[in-house]
């Protein structure tokens, strides 16, 4: 029986399969792959060494424990370098990775042509966050039913959220009208050129801080009425504090509060027979 699965072998018989190298890097001639009779050899310092031959300017390489590669094919001769080779891929590899985790994002900020003052600057926040990440903001607005007879509403719309930006960052374009949506790119200013208009260092800081002071507040004003109304201080926190104060009943029918001595609810009115 013939066997029907690809032959792992190499030609170009059919049915046969050949692993394609994706190496970028395999394409660079180094050491005893470098064929010609001559080249230009560079030192790791970067010094000329000048013109020798392929077979010593490899052992040359060897001998210090790097590799000959060759950095100038087309030149003639061709150009090589000592160098070690593994740690140039590894930081050619890095710095390919660096540029992408680098790329900035393009976040969006829709807004229409009726929107209301509050929602248009929580908008602005939003997008001034936004472009100090260093990220790219695309202003987008959307136009409604009738709206579209009256462009010029959006159209004023958008030049004021770019004035309000400017000190952050700047469009790359003037805005233009797409079907029925204004679109404009805008793109962060340099670090040192960034001015914060809707947020301030430490905002966050000082809203904590007013939150706590607003809860001292409301706990010192729940302690005082306790006092006024004839509690003691331990008693504040058994009438006043998150569980529920147990009762006891008396012998006249009267109850009173768990840890207040002072504290009686009127009895019960019992119904007649």
């Amino acid at each position: 029986m013939a066997n029907s699965f690809p032959s792992a072998g190499g030609g170009s018989r059919p049915g046969s399969y050949q692993r394609r190298n994706v190496d970028p890097f395999a394409a660079i001639r180094r050491n005893h792959r470098i064929k010609v009779p001559q080249v230009r050899v560079i030192s790791p310092e970067g010094k000329q060494l000048g013109v020798l031959d392929t077979a010593k300017a490899v052992n040359l390489a060897l001998e210090v424990g790097l590799d000959l590669v060759e950095v100038a094919p087309n030149a003639t001769p061709p150009v090589c370098r000592i160098m070690d080779f593994g740690k140039y891929v590894y930081e050619e590899q890095k710095k390919h990775t660096h540029s992408k985790s680098t790329a900035s994002k393009i976040k969006e900020i829709e807004f229409s042509a009726r929107i209301a003052e509050g929602d248009f600057f929580t908008k602005l926040r939003h997008a001034e966050e936004f472009l100090d990440h260093g990220n790219k903001v695309k202003l987008r607005l959307k136009f409604r039913g009738r709206e579209m007879a009256h462009t010029d509403i959006g159209f004023n719309v958008m030049k004021k959220a770019i004035v309000e930006l400017a000190g952050m960052g700047h469009p790359d374009a003037d805005a233009k009208l797409i079907g029925r949506n204004i679109h404009v790119m805008l793109t962060p200013l340099p670090p040192n050129k960034r001015k914060l208009k809707f947020h301030t260092k430490g905002e966050d800081t000082g809203a904590e801080a007013a939150h706590a002071a607003q809860l001292a507040t409301a706990t010192s004003v729940r302690a005082s009425a306790a006092v006024r109304q004839g509690h003691g201080s331990g008693c504040a926190s058994e009438c006043h504090g998150n569980r529920p104060a147990a009762r006891i009943k008396s012998r006249v029918g009267a109850t009173r509060r768990e840890g207040c001595a002072d504290r009686w609810d009127p009895p019960v009115a019992t119904r007649g027979r």
